[in-house]
Parts: structure tokens; C-alpha cells; sequence
């Protein structure tokens, strides 16, 4: 099969689109498919690198970070693409990128599969303040953007519903994103764990309450940082470990100074990709307060790497955090505060959990993604050829 992949953005950052796209495109290709993926350049200039095709863009930082947009929609590659006449196109971002997609179904006849990765409503306020109006534009604009879809992928029941919402009738199916496992087998010993903790100034009776991901005022991170400070009032023997940039981070930084606590917690700042396992593992427990993950690949990494999970509530959990098996879900702080200190005072509990998570966190493995997703395209690709027949 000869498949398309198309992205906004790609090796210009790591998020959770970028993981899961080259995750896919690896093992599609080790199942023997044609890949080529078409993605936005980060400077003014197109080309070529290995199966990915850069189209030369122009940054719009000023309204999110990353954001870039294409100089022009005509470009001699997607020439080259159009002749090579994939047999599915497969997006994966609502916005400039899609042109070049349906652009190129419609040149090719190709099918047009997208995934609806991000939940924009929690994003809005950043290019329109007025929450409300911009919520109304999101909703109208992805209804009529995705409305030539053959098929719409989603990542949970959450992000489906959200669609359903908008008003988007187009075939859906919920394929949670896949992860590699493999480099999360690798476990420290215990003398390299402390090592580490030791060169990031963790003291050895400490304990290590750990965030990793992005740090964008969504993920809800200052509801972390008030719990942690009132959590210091029973127990001293804490680090709070945030690993990973963003935005926010000077924010952060500056409410952690305001409570008093930026002697017990730790930013990181970004890391190198393939540490990242390194860094989960330094970890007692992971904690997140978000509600605008439409999967939250992070939770599903810390569960693969042993760890018990203490998160908000929120629809995306469904299947990686389960009750007192795994972790909790808290909706208070003083549930935060009461499975927290269980947690941390159980030993033989966390390494039991830790165990769990590592058994929920199989069934996430990349090779079922694929599978799944190479099912989709053969699905689609019968009932276009019943259509056109």
C-alpha cells in the first residue's frame, strides 16, 4: 500500500501528534507499506529528507508556538506526490497541512483518513480572547473542515463525543495512539537511580513527585504546585520533578517562587527524547491536573515505566488509570491529598501498582496501533472502490 501521511508539524518538535505519527510510519513500513509523509519546513526553504517532504514555511509564533503555515500551496513536490499517487492519505492536523491533503485526494482519487488529535476549545483563548466566541469558531470550523473525511480516527470516547458535538457525521472509529514499549524495558539499577536524583539535587530521603510534558497553561500545572506546597505541611521529604518546557514555564516558576516552595521543586527544562525513560523512572508516583488531553500519551509512558498514577479526572483515563489498581483519579484536593499520602507511606503497594501499570500499559504497544490503523485503511480503501465501481 502506498500511504500518505500528512502533518503541520514533524522533526521540528516532539509532542504527542509527532510520537505517535513516527511511531505509525516505523511500523507500517516494517509491514511492508509504501510511507512518504508531507510536513511544514521550519525555515523558507522545501526539501527532501529520507521519506519526508518539507514545504517551506513561515513561523506563526506570535500566536502559538510552533505554529507555522506555508508560503505557498504550489510546490513541486506535491507534484511529485501526485505522480507517485498514493492509494490513502492519511492527516493528521486540521490546519494547513490538510489543504495539501485534500488537494491531493482530489488529484489522486485517494481516500482521506484523518485523526483528530487535539481538542482546540482548550486552546482557543490563545489567538481569541473571548472564550466563548472562539469555542463557537472551533466547533464550525472543524465541522466543515473534516466533512469530506472518509473516515474520522479518534484516540478515546472523549474526543469522539467532542465531534459528535461539533455536529461532525462522518464514520468515526476510537484507536488510542500507540507507544514503543521498547524503550521503556530498560530500567535503571537502583545505584543509577540515585546517581541521577543525586546530579539533579534530590536529597536520598526524598521522595519524587513527577510531571512530565509540556508546560502549557492547559495542562493546569499551578493546581499542581498550590497542592504541592500544602502538601509540604505534612511532609517535608518531598521534590517535585517537572520535567519538560513550554510556554508557561516562567509562570511557573514565578507561582512556585510566590509559594515559597522552589527549594523542593525542579525544573528540568526540555530533554533529550531518548532519556525521557530515565527521567520517569527517577519518579515515586506521576501526577497530572490536566483535562485537555485527548489521550495523554505521557500516562500511558509513566504506566510502562512502572509507575503508579495520581490524575484529575477526566473521560481520557478510561483504560489507563484504574482505581487502587494503578493509581487514582482525584476531583478534590482533599481526595489529592488522601491518595497521595496512601501512596507515598506503601511501599508494597507502589511496586505492586507499579507492576499494574506496566501490564495496562501493553496494551498500548505501537504494534496494535498499527494493526489497527492498516485495518482502517483496507476498510476504507474496499468501500471507495465499492463507491467508484
Amino acid at each position: 500500500m502506498k500511504i500518505l501521511i500528512t502533518t503541520d508539524l514533524f522533526s521540528t518538535t516532539t509532542n504527542g501528534v509527532v510520537t505517535s505519527i513516527k511511531n505509525l510510519s516505523k511500523e507500517l513500513r516494517k509491514r511492508g507499506h509504501d510511507v512518504r509523509i508531507l510536513a511544514l519546513s521550519d525555515s523558507l526553504n522545501s526539501y527532501k529528507d529520507g521519506i519526508v517532504y518539507y514545504i517551506k514555511s513561515l513561523s506563526l509564533g506570535f500566536i502559538y508556538p510552533d505554529i507555522r503555515m506555508p508560503v505557498s500551496y504550489r510546490n513541486d513536490m506535491i507534484s511529485e506526490i501526485i505522480e507517485w499517487k498514493p492509494d490513502v492519505i492519511h492527516s493528521q492536523c486540521e490546519f494547513f497541512s490538510f489543504q495539501f491533503a485534500r488537494h491531493i485526494s482530489k488529484r489522486t482519487g485517494a481516500p482521506l483518513i484523518h485523526t483528530y488529535h487535539t481538542l482546540y476549545e482548550q486552546y482557543v483563548t490563545y489567538a481569541i480572547p473571548n472564550r466563548r466566541l472562539g469555542c463557537l469558531v472551533v466547533r464550525i470550523f472543524v465541522r466543515k473542515r473534516l466533512k469530506h473525511a472518509a473516515k474520522v480516527v479518534v484516540p478515546t470516547q472523549k474526543v469522539g463525543n467532542a465531534l459528535r458535538q461539533y455536529g461532525l457525521t462522518n464514520p468515526m472509529c476510537i484507536i488510542p495512539s500507540g507507544i514503543s514499549l521498547e524503550q521503556y524495558k530498560t530500567k535503571l539499577t537502583r545505584e543509577e537511580r540515585m546517581n541521577r536524583r543525586r546530579s539533579l539535587g534530590i536529597p536520598d530521603d526524598h521522595q519524587v513527585i513527577l510531571s512530565l510534558g509540556r508546560l502549557g497553561i492547559e495542562k493546569n500545572l499551578e493546581e499542581l504546585l498550590v497542592l504541592f506546597a500544602q502538601e509540604l505541611a505534612f511532609n517535608q521529604k518531598l521534590t517535585f520533578l517537572v520535567v519538560g518546557d513550554g510556554p508557561a514555564r516562567m509562570q511557573l516558576e514565578s507561582l512556585a517562587a510566590k509559594l515559597g516552595i522552589m527549594n523542593q521543586v525542579i525544573f528540568t527544562g526540555m530533554i533529550d527524547p531518548s532519556e525521557v525513560q530515565e527521567y520517569y523512572q527517577l519518579g515515586d508516583v506521576f501526577v497530572c491536573a490536566s483535562t485537555s488531553e485527548t489521550q495523554g500519551l505521557t500516562y500511558i509512558e509513566a504506566a510502562a515505566n512502572g509507575l503508579p498514577l495520581l490524575c484529575r479526572k477526566d473521560p481520557c483515563l478510561e483504560g489507563v488509570v484504574f482505581d487502587g489498581i494503578n493509581g487514582y483519579e482525584y476531583t478534590a484536593s482533599r481526595e489529592f491529598f488522601e491518595k497521595m499520602n496512601g501512596i507515598l507511606n506503601d511501599a508494597e503497594w507502589r511496586r505492586t501498582a507499579g507492576k499494574h501499570s506496566e501490564e495496562i500499559a501493553e496494551s498500548f504497544d505501537k504494534s496494535h496501533f498499527a494493526s489497527a490503523i492498516e485495518d482502517v485503511y483496507e476498510s476504507v480503501m474496499r468501500q471507495d472502490t465499492r463507491t467508484t465501481g
